[in-house]
């Protein structure tokens, strides 16, 4: 068929107008993909700053100022009587051994001035130092020993830069004499930086140089095998029967919709829940790990079940009916088929919520975890606190040495986080089958 004059002059336009259209939806999807990448990079340049800012901070944390000195260990000091009872060598000036020593390595004479700022240098903790040094092996009594004694916090921030000495001495946490003194110790090759293993090894202390996360690791230990204990099994098994057994009515309807909500109520919500509960009716101590592994298993029991709910029935109904098909009980098809397919999702959704209860501070806080614990719980039920609280305690605190505490705490809980997620990912990984 022709086509007429007035279509032949139309076509053009049409054309002209569908080379447009096409232009400009090529244009929008180029910018939505721009934006795209440019949120990606965003988010990525703001996690790179975040992680470094925290490692810029806390890394000196790991690291601990010494003072090498050569202490004589004076039985007249320690133990007079010569009993060598436990009581007795653990209640000796070792103080006043260690500041001695420093006395006598700096030359600072009678002046009890010049002693009085002498001392300053040596962290509070020497006496203990010495007395566990004693305790290990009362036979050093009556010698010299040549140990290591932790600096002052000042001492560690003047050496890791966090003190100007160009600073008017008014001014400075450090005078004059004290730089002096320890321009001596550095030239004498007595002032050194090792490994900070008290991190590790201490519970809390009001001196930064002495403060360590031991307390909180053994808590944030116990919270995390009751949740373990008790939120995953009973997460997973209530998750099964929802999906596997339950009746479809409005009963099990409702019990859904209440266990989606709870996964989205406030953690602190739960934390209220714990004090009227486990602390008020049933009489559990506070600041007690077990209490907090009761609150935090609460707290994870929705996403777990809401996790195992969704890997369960991805599960293909043409399995279940072959299981089914040839003889197998509802139970052997759960048991033998199912489960080991759900495997995968039903351990991505548990270490996301184990992950989330590592994290959690409001809760703990309601139920009294900011209690200040020296000595590591032997139960679940001796007080204690947990990582995420030590981390709140210690950037409350007014001492600068907290600072980089602070940071090296946060540097712990986020690897904890990224070793339980790897695991997740390879376990995930190790038992996912394909159909």
């Amino acid at each position: 068929m022709s086509m007429t004059v007035s279509e032949q002059k139309t076509m053009p336009s049409r054309a002209a107008s569908t080379a447009a259209h096409l232009a400009k939806r090529h244009r929008v999807e180029k910018r939505f993909r721009f934006y795209g990448a440019a949120a990606i990079a965003f988010c990525f340049l703001a996690v790179i700053v975040l992680f470094a800012s925290i490692v810029s901070k806390g890394y000196p944390a790991f690291l601990q100022t010494h003072v090498t000195l050569s202490v004589p260990l004076d039985e007249q000091v320690i133990d007079p009587a010569g009993t060598r009872l436990r009581n007795d060598l653990y209640i000796a000036d070792y103080t006043k051994l260690a500041r001695q020593a420093l006395y006598t390595a700096l030359d600072t004479g009678k002046d009890r001035a010049s002693r009085k700022k002498a001392g300053q240098l040596l962290s509070r903790g020497v006496d203990v130092e010495l007395r566990d040094l004693v305790l290990a092996d009362p036979s050093l009594i009556g010698t010299t020993v040549e140990v290591s004694l932790t600096a002052a916090d000042n001492v560690d921030a003047l050496l890791k830069g966090a003190i100007d000495r160009n600073v008017p001495a008014a001014s400075r946490q450090l005078d004059d004499q004290q730089l002096a003194w320890i321009d001596k110790l550095i030239a004498a090759g007595k002032i050194h930086k090792d490994f900070n293993w008290t991190l590790f090894t201490r519970g809390a202390s009001s001196q930064p140089e002495t403060a360590g996360l031991l307390v909180a690791l053994i808590g944030s230990l116990y919270m995390m095998l009751t949740v373990t204990f008790l939120a995953v099994p009973f997460g997973v098994a209530g998750a099964i029967y929802l999906e596997e057994f339950a009746p479809r009515n409005k009963w099990t309807d409702l019990i859904e919709v209440n266990v989606n909500n709870l996964a989205a109520v406030p953690s602190i919500v739960y934390g209220l829940l714990g004090l009227a509960v486990f602390i008020n009716a049933f009489g559990l101590p506070r600041s007690a790990p077990i209490v907090g592994g009761l609150v935090l298993s609460l707290m994870t029991l929705p996403t777990i079940i809401i996790a195992t709910r969704a890997a369960v029935a991805a599960v293909p109904p043409s399995i279940k009916e072959a299981a089914l098909g040839i003889g197998a009980s509802k139970m052997q098809v759960i048991m033998h088929h199912v489960l080991p397919l759900a495997v995968p999702g039903i351990l991505t959704g548990t270490i996301i919520g184990l992950v989330r209860a590592l994290g959690e501070t409001a809760p703990l806080l309601m139920i009294g975890m900011v209690a200040f614990v020296v000595d590591p719980p032997a139960t679940p039920l001796e007080p204690a606190t947990a990582l995420p609280i030590q981390i709140y305690m210690w950037a409350t605190s007014a001492e600068r040495g907290f600072t980089a505490l602070t940071g090296a705490a946060t540097i712990i809980l986020l690897l904890f986080s990224f070793a339980m997620n790897a695991v997740a990912i390879y376990l995930r990984r190790r038992f996912e089958r394909r159909w």
